[in-house]
């Protein structure tokens, strides 16, 4: 803690948008599934509490052991696929099984790179730009990625390239090596996903994807054709969304008619939590939903802008990043814009290790809040 804390540098705004998330989402995970509302809210306390206490700890003390934070996130992502603690769900190895809670190291893993980077750019900025370091940062970024993609969590790695492109941006890497790197990544991206749907493809023959991988791209693209299978869950999830209407069938809707209470998604209190959003409260509670989490990636940013050092502006634009993100695919997925991958909205999704995670990755945001420039000072 620092003498040099002012409560006026504090960031209320952030907090009311963040508690705003969380309570909608402890009242939506309740309205999905009850069981498991007090674990939500649990989960929120914890968070709270967590977030407050690393918003007075100085985050450049954190960055002194972001050696030690990343080998550590090597370890757990390892031990999670190659040994026997690992939990298996849904055809995936993601979990660790914990006195009855799963935790999820791919989760924690996007604040761990936000952190690492953020002290690696910190001591290497004047090489940021020369061959050599571009080729450490892209190998110390993809040792975890690789780690991830194989459990396989196709949703998270993509994610994570995001986080360390927005990383690497803000950092400070040539506009000239931003243009040539999209001049090889948007037509490889085009290759890839031709090569995806191919009924033979050689993707999955090599094992670089996994056939139903192929089958929620195929979905996406021919959704009559998957209705019943592949595209079933996000035609129900539009269908939920458009019968709220304007106002809603209201919180915990007994309706028999409610997609929810139908049982026509699995799993909603977790990827598609925002479809029982759209249901129960309609094209208002959900335009509310959507605003919270802008506005949440905009302080972000905002706060990133005020930074006393590169450091602070990478960890406030990779979390807004983060949000962001997440929230497009998340709300794409929902919305069917964007082919089925599995990943949590926000603050809002039940998953605990998720929910902390991101309390955590605020807290250090907060603590960014409070050391911000004052006129030229810099205040740490």
């Amino acid at each position: 803690m620092s003498k040099n804390y002012r409560i006026r540098d504090y960031d209320f705004k952030l907090i009311i948008l963040i508690l705003s998330a969380a309570v909608i989402g402890v009242f939506a995970v309740g309205s999905a599934k009850a069981s498991l509302q007090m674990r939500q809210l649990y989960g929120v306390v914890f968070g709270v509490f967590l977030m407050i206490a690393l918003s007075f700890f100085d985050y450049h003390i954190i960055l002194k052991f972001y050696w030690i934070m990343y080998i550590g996130n090597l370890g757990l992502l390892s031990a999670v696929l190659f040994t026997k603690a690992g939990d298996t769900g849904g055809g995936a190895q993601r979990w660790f099984e914990i006195g009855g809670l799963r935790f999820q190291p791919s989760e924690l893993a996007k604040i761990i790179l936000i952190l690492f980077f953020a002290q690696f750019i910190m001591k290497y900025r004047e090489k940021l730009n020369t061959f050599k370091c571009i080729l450490v940062c892209i190998a110390l970024v993809a040792a975890p990625w690789v780690l991830i993609y194989k459990q396989p969590d196709m949703s998270t790695s993509i994610v994570f390239l995001l986080l360390f492109a927005t990383i690497m941006f803000v950092g400070g890497l040539s506009y000239k090596i931003i243009i040539g790197v999209l001049a090889v990544v948007i037509p490889g991206l085009l290759i890839f996903v031709s090569l995806a749907v191919q009924p033979d493809s050689i993707l999955i023959e090599k094992e670089i994807i996994k056939p139903y991988q192929q089958k929620r791209i195929l979905a996406f693209l021919n959704p009559e054709e998957y209705a019943d299978k592949d595209a079933y869950q996000q035609l129900n999830s539009i269908t939920a969304i458009g019968s709220g209407r304007l106002n809603g069938k209201g919180y915990n809707s007994n309706e028999i008619s409610s997609v929810k209470n139908g049982n026509y998604i699995l799993q909603p209190q977790t990827d598609f939590i925002f479809a029982v959003i759209g249901e129960e409260f309609g094209f208002k509670g959900s335009v509310i939903v959507v605003l919270i989490l802008i506005f949440m990636a905009l302080e972000c940013f905002l706060i990133a802008g005020r930074a006393p050092d590169i450091a602070g502006t990478i960890i406030s634009a990779g979390m807004g990043g983060l949000i962001a993100f997440q929230s497009f695919i998340n709300l794409g997925v929902v919305t069917f814009i964007l082919p089925n991958t599995g990943l949590p909205l926000p603050f809002i999704s039940y998953g605990l290790t998720s929910l902390v995670s991101l309390f955590a990755g605020m807290g250090i945001v907060l603590n960014v809040a409070l050391q911000r420039k004052r006129g030229n000072e810099r205040v740490y």
